[in-house]
């Protein structure tokens, strides 16, 4: 869908379930019971660090056929076999740290959980996503160009809307939208906007609702709605203590703080 005239275009948003297929279940039940959404996008980092990566797998594979998956930094690391590097770290961490080496455990889990089967469908996932639709610009992505483990600033998001305005002379407005932070986004700069949902299945806002947002561009109007859910919270922290995978005590940690609370475990 690379340019929509004539219409409106709804888009459903997930982004980094990280393995709580508890939130990811009730975020579909939203989006279904959304009026009129055209497309559904996952902006990446589904499966690693939570308890439940093959049943996130079935869902996400599950959705309609025009749904786009994006990669995250964390699902790359599953198709890259970090574990296997020498000294392996995530995020510029020490290698040597703990949490580090937990947290590259628990890929190597992951990895093993989805098999073939999930290395092929993360392969298959998108960088990023344009779309132009009537006189507005969106991209969709997981962090930003060139590296899949920080987000846009603003100036990186000025730059990237002058660009296409050169290749989009149409255009008026222009929408970056990313995931990764697990915190919600919401700025403006003039024609430039830039969204974040924040996190579906790990909050780190310290709300231990999940999120879906939904994007709706009519003519040239933009709404942009991000939806905080209840979920069965106590059923996704059973299942962590239940299945007690690599990282649990972190993950359990932090679902229920809705933030990093590494310094809580023991």
């Amino acid at each position: 869908m690379p340019t929509v005239d004539g219409q409106s275009v709804t888009f459903a948003i997930l982004s980094d379930i990280h393995g709580n297929i508890h939130a990811l279940n009730k975020a579909v039940e939203l989006i279904e019971d959304y009026r009129n959404v055209d497309r559904i996008i996952c902006l990446g980092d589904n499966f690693s660090l939570g308890s439940a990566p093959v049943e996130v797998l079935k869902k996400l594979q599950s959705l309609k056929k025009n749904t786009v998956f994006i990669r995250g930094n964390h699902d790359r690391y599953l198709t890259e076999a970090i574990w296997e590097y020498d000294r392996p770290t995530i995020e510029g961490m020490d290698p040597d740290d703990p949490v580090c080496i937990d947290i590259v455990a628990n890929e190597k889990w992951t990895a093993e959980q989805l098999g073939d089967s999930g290395q092929q469908f993360i392969r298959n996932m998108r960088m990023s996503y344009f779309v132009s639709i009537h006189d507005t610009c969106v991209e969709f992505m997981h962090a930003w160009f060139g590296r899949d483990d920080l987000p846009p600033t603003l100036e990186e998001a000025k730059k990237w809307r002058d660009h296409e305005q050169k290749k989009h002379s149409q255009a008026n407005q222009f929408i970056l939208i990313h995931g990764h932070t697990h915190i919600p986004r919401n700025e403006q700069f003039g024609n430039l906007r830039v969204f974040c949902p924040g996190s579906t299945g790990l909050p780190f806002d310290e709300d231990q609702h999940g999120a879906v947002a939904f994007l709706k561009i009519k003519d040239s109007s933009i709404e942009w709605d991000v939806k905080r859910f209840d979920y069965d919270y106590q059923a996704a922290m059973d299942h962590v203590q239940n299945r007690q995978p690599p990282f649990y005590r972190n993950l359990y940690s932090t679902l229920k703080y809705a933030g990093i609370r590494n310094d809580l475990v023991e």
